[in-house]
């Protein structure tokens, strides 16, 4: 990316982090990269297609580091403990907070929408893929939806940005739930073959 288009991506994010997406405009976007408020309208046309483009490059430099990590995961507990890291990592960086607000400017703006759906699916589909791989062969598989758990803890994680501002203990007991049901799941796995034949057959028809 050229610098000054990079200059610009990154005080959009910037902006986002410190003004909120009400106090975000050509001004204060190029205040905070240092540059022209001309040059905005020069490389991307519009304060919106900065935005959009802001989102879904920084989500992907973000991802990037997430997946190689991701491929070293050999249980859901590690995925887990994984996703506490990242989380943290993502929090203290502001990251979490900036897709707090550009989920909320979507709701009301189609296009912007559009971009924070993709980047959100960026998240997702190595989520996905990491639960597929972790759960084929249990008996947790029979049970769940992959592409709905991985877009529930994906959104979990997202969501507990904002309920950590109001009730931090209940954020960090909800993170202990979805360790707890990590163990259960190892637990079920450890079962024996004709246990987890009658559980399989228990579950299909429940």
């Amino acid at each position: 990316m050229a610098d000054t288009r990079r200059k610009l991506v990154d005080g959009a994010i910037e902006t986002i982090r410190t003004h909120g997406i009400t106090g975000t405009s050509a001004r204060t976007i190029a205040a905070a990269a240092g540059v022209n408020q001309a040059l905005v309208f020069y490389h991307f046309g519009s304060v919106h297609e900065l935005l959009e483009a802001a989102c879904l490059e920084a989500t992907r430099e973000r991802v990037a580091a997430f997946t190689e990590k991701l491929d070293e995961v050999t249980s859901l507990r590690e995925l887990l403990a994984l996703g506490r890291r990242v989380h943290v990592e993502e929090q203290q960086r502001g990251n979490v907070a900036v897709l707090a607000q550009l989920l909320a400017g979507a709701q009301a703006d189609p296009k912007l929408a559009g971009a924070t759906s993709a980047a959100l699916r960026l998240w997702i589909d190595p989520v996905e893929q990491a639960l597929d791989r972790l759960l084929t062969g249990s008996p947790v598989a029979d049970l769940v939806d992959v592409p709905g758990l991985a877009r529930v803890v994906s959104a979990g994680f997202i969501g507990l940005e904002l309920f950590e501002g109001v009730d931090a203990e209940g954020a960090g007991a909800a993170l202990d739930s979805l360790d707890r049901l990590a163990v259960l799941s190892e637990v079920l796995d450890e079962l024996g073959p004709v246990a987890r034949r009658a559980l399989r057959a228990k579950l299909r028809r429940t």
